[in-house]
């Protein structure tokens, strides 16, 4: 499933930015950039969102979702079932909310000819010291949820 080599990467950045796949129920996919993302082992991530956007309410209703994942020679997207774990991280003054991916099938859709160098660039703006004191409450919580 996931490679133990992502795994690390992930854990080791704290924030990874992935790109998040989910369908409503009348079957509109909504697609989303999230950077809270904690893999627990090779067949399951975590992931936190706002606990009242689109994608929340979308895994809450159908309960499957994918994820794009990002690194150096790797394009993979996981596919699985989805569950809340954490109806709120009580640490964090917005409601955020833990969800957890159980991975059933992982495409690699890297082509011939073609790599990927690195993630997907991210820094935060505006208040960083902030910003990655709330990344760290988040990871946290999804550590343990």
């Amino acid at each position: 499933m996931l490679p133990a080599d992502l795994i690390d990467l992930i854990k080791s950045l704290g924030v990874f930015p992935v790109v998040l796949g989910t369908a409503d129920t009348e079957g509109n996919v909504h697609l989303t950039f999230i950077t809270w993302v904690y893999p627990i082992n090779e067949k399951t991530l975590r992931i936190a969102l706002s606990s009242g956007s689109k994608s929340a309410k979308n895994l809450q209703e159908r309960g499957k979702a994918c994820v794009m994942l990002f690194s150096p020679n790797k394009a993979l997207t996981c596919y699985g079932n989805v569950r809340m774990v954490l109806e709120r991280i009580e640490d964090v003054k917005f409601p955020v909310s833990v969800f957890e991916l159980h991975i059933d099938k992982v495409e690699d859709n890297l082509f011939p000819g073609g790599t990927v160098t690195g993630i997907i660039p991210f820094a935060h703006t505006g208040n960083v010291e902030k910003m990655v004191e709330l990344d760290s409450t988040v990871i946290e919580a999804m550590r343990r949820a």
